[in-house]
């Protein structure tokens, strides 16, 4: 069993701890609550505690389910880490709670706090992906990835809660678009997991009083700062993401379909007598981390975005996609890819996967 440690105390005197594989927050006073989970979910205003819960067997083991519904394993997890079921709500997450991070900023009497966990590489989706799932009934549904405790040490209406579960999720969004973290599921920038969560908690005991929570309020300023903050620093806890590791061509090519393995078969298709797939690998790490062509492949993928969006006609984004192609054409010394009557992003992805080919078989 895992030692109880204090990890932090919040400005309103709220008690967080770490154990049994959660996070837990111990409420001092009268809160009023707002969360997105589907056990005890909504606006609340009789709850005693909030939680976070890492729903893994262990580190890279997949989630265990207690109970048939997920708000059923909820409950069963709130008494095994000696809650009441009736009066808390839970997050559940397979990120590790040693990861969480939590952010603090304050202007005069208001703070406000962000304790996060997450983890995207393997749930990044982009609002408006496909999506397969329509069945009505009980789903148990999969663990949040992004999973947010944000506490706001004032006094507020509920609109005003729920306004600052806007901010909140505009800002989760910033952060993961600062990274250029792909969707899953599309070609599209993420947006954040299909599993994220969040609890808003505020102070009804506060004698602040607050009824904005948008981006010209102060306190909506601060929960765009600490959210975003919190939001990256926990992301390269978990999988390391950060600026160093999407300074990679592959990772911004990633959601076009590029990948090291779709390279080495093309390479394989054109090469007579092809190295070794290590020294391949090789090769290609030292291309794909070169900064002139992080660079340019940078902008090639924002031009294909703006075509996606409807910002740039394909006549305009073609001429655009072959001065880049010319541009990296000439600073690798290879062939440039010649042009194509008809624009389309497939065929813009594959001119400069063929592009990057080539300079792979010198």
């Amino acid at each position: 069993m895992q030692a109880a440690e204090k990890i932090l105390t919040t400005s309103m005197g709220d008690a967080v701890y770490r154990y049994e594989k959660s996070i837990v927050v111990f409420f001092k006073g009268h809160r009023k609550v707002l969360s997105t989970s589907v056990y005890n979910g909504g606006y609340h205003e009789d709850l005693t505690t909030v939680f976070n819960h890492d729903c893994t067997v262990g580190p890279g083991m997949p989630c265990e389910m207690l109970a048939p519904t997920y708000e059923g394993h909820m409950r069963i997890i709130a008494g095994k880490i000696g809650l009441d079921p009736d009066k808390t709500t839970g997050m559940g997450t397979a990120a590790c709670m040693d990861n969480a991070v939590s952010v603090s900023e304050t202007y005069k009497e208001l703070t406000v706090t962000a304790v996060v966990t997450g983890g995207i590489e393997h749930n990044a989706g982009r609002a408006g992906d496909p999506a397969d799932y329509y069945k009505p009934g009980e789903k148990p549904p999969k663990p949040g990835t992004i999973n947010i405790l944000l506490f706001l040490d004032s006094d507020m209406p509920a609109g005003t809660i729920t306004r600052a579960l806007v901010t909140c999720t505009e800002a989760k969004t910033a952060a993961i678009q600062e990274l250029l973290q792909g969707s899953l599921y599309s070609q599209g920038l993420a947006t954040g997991s299909g599993t994220d969560q969040t609890i808003i908690v505020a102070n009804a005991d506060s004698s602040l009083y607050l009824e904005g929570a948008g981006k010209h309020a102060k306190m909506g300023e601060l929960i765009g700062r600490v959210v975003k903050q919190a939001v990256k620093a926990a992301l390269f806890k978990q999988t390391g993401l950060c600026p160093a590791s999407q300074h990679h061509a592959l990772r911004r090519l990633e959601r076009f379909g590029v990948s090291r393995e779709k390279l080495w078969q093309a390479y394989l298709e054109q090469q007579a007598h092809p190295v070794l797939k290590p020294e391949f690998v090789s090769r290609l790490e030292q291309l794909v981390t070169d900064g002139e062509v992080v660079t340019l492949v940078s902008l090639y993928a924002h031009l294909l975005d703006q075509y996606a969006w409807e910002l740039l006609p394909a006549a305009e984004t073609a001429a655009g996609c072959q001065q880049l192609l010319q541009l990296l054409a000439a600073y690798l010394k290879v062939p440039e890819p010649p042009g194509t009557l008809e624009f389309t992003t497939r065929q813009a992805v594959a001119s400069l996967t063929q592009l990057l080919v080539q300079k792979l078989l010198v």
